[in-house]
């Protein structure tokens, strides 16, 4: 039996931690280093500043995904009920 792996899941170079680095949350939201410290700087995305390295909690990032999955879905159904009524 083969094992099917799916290449798409993540980038190469982001590891598995549950910790990670600035250039490894960029490759994992897939966005550049400029746009991350934006979401830094707007309080989007939580870091740890830990021996003068800025590092990122996956679960910080995977909670900002769900909330930007889930206005947009509010965004929707709100327009979707304005146009409607």
């Amino acid at each position: 039996m083969r094992k099917i792996i799916d290449h798409r899941a993540q980038p190469a170079n982001v590891s598995a931690s549950s910790v990670l680095s600035v250039d490894e949350a960029a490759d994992y939201l897939r966005i550049s280093k400029a746009s991350l410290y934006r979401l830094f700087n707007s309080g989007s995305l939580k870091i740890a500043k830990v021996g003068g390295r800025t590092l990122v909690r996956r679960i910080d990032i995977d909670a900002f995904l769900q909330e930007c999955v889930d206005s947009q879905g509010a965004a929707r159904l709100s327009a979707g009920r304005a146009g409607g009524a």
